[in-house]
């Protein structure tokens, strides 16, 4: 048997925000071994950390449909699980995931935060595209309110602007993002996968800006997203490219309402000449259940 906790994440009381299960001790499982324990839980994303070293953890990060080499709550989850056992013992720590080496501090007011490098950033969509992936979450290009750029910082995002009430209108999308795989490659060339699309509306000015979001990923088994970091995490990314943050500055997003799961995430990216170049997303972390779970035969 191993051991496993869950948590919810960015949120600031349990039952809300993004459930997270951490799986300790399975390092020598297989990856279809890891994959049919995420579909177990079947949350957004399973992780399965190595033992913490006190500065450093290695993981791995499942949806119920693959492995992806990154995602924001499951970073801030494992972290804090690991904290919480005694198995990180510094208020900083590194995570290493597929997407390199992630940067996590524990915050003085009991939240945690991840840091992590722009590696895609390509834009903007032209409207034919635009228009496309508006209609596959059920929105016409009326509904459009700013160009749409594709960024991310490890597994990236289509990020979509749109009016306020289309966020609420708009449904999960059934649509894999591996159709367009050819069209977002005239776009500009990307590093990560580009697995999901981020809804969203923005409100306010520079430097700090609120956000209203919901992310769909259907192409990984998550029809919606409650919480998303790497989303935001490349939204800070794309606030630079259009304007909305072109010194950088902070942006508060609310996301998961119409799940009834809300959650709050608390981004900030900076800015060297113009480009961005470093994002920053933290939020709180509330534990909600531990036990054991089954080792999946082999085969």
């Amino acid at each position: 048997m191993l051991t496993y906790d869950v948590v919810d994440v960015f949120t600031d009381r349990p039952f809300a925000g993004n459930q997270l299960a951490v799986v300790h001790g399975a390092e020598q499982l297989s990856t279809a071994q890891c994959l049919a324990i995420a579909r177990e839980f079947n949350f957004s994303e399973t992780t399965f950390p190595a033992r913490g070293e006190g500065t450093s953890y290695v993981t791995r990060i499942f949806t119920p449909g693959a492995e992806i080499p990154f995602a924001g709550h499951p970073t801030l989850g494992t972290a804090w699980v690991l904290r919480e056992r005694g198995l990180l013992s510094s208020d900083e720590v590194v995570q290493h995931c597929g997407a390199g080496e992630i940067g996590v501090r524990f915050m003085d007011d009991g939240a945690v935060e991840l840091t992590a490098t722009p590696r895609d950033v390509a834009g903007p969509i032209d409207e034919e595209l635009t228009a496309a992936l508006l209609g596959d979450v059920g929105l016409s290009p009326a509904a459009l309110a700013g160009p749409a750029w594709i960024a991310g910082t490890g597994l990236s995002f289509v990020h979509l602007p749109v009016t306020e009430d289309a966020v609420s209108k708009a449904r999960p999308s059934l649509t894999p993002l591996s159709e367009y795989v050819d069209r977002f490659a005239a776009v500009g060339r990307t590093r990560d996968p580009i697995e999901g699309v981020n809804l969203h509306h923005v409100s306010g000015a520079a430097p700090e800006v609120t956000v209203r979001s919901r992310v769909f990923v259907p192409g990984l088994d998550v029809a919606e997203d409650p919480a998303t970091g790497s989303a935001a995490a490349g939204l800070g990314i794309a606030l630079v490219a259009t304007g909305r943050l072109p010194e950088g500055g902070r942006y508060t997003i609310t996301q998961g309402v119409e799940m009834g799961r809300p959650s709050r995430l608390f981004g900030r990216v900076e800015v060297v000449d113009g480009v961005a170049t470093r994002c920053h997303v933290a939020g709180h972390v509330q534990k909600v259940a531990s036990g054991q779970i089954a080792v999946p035969p082999v085969g």
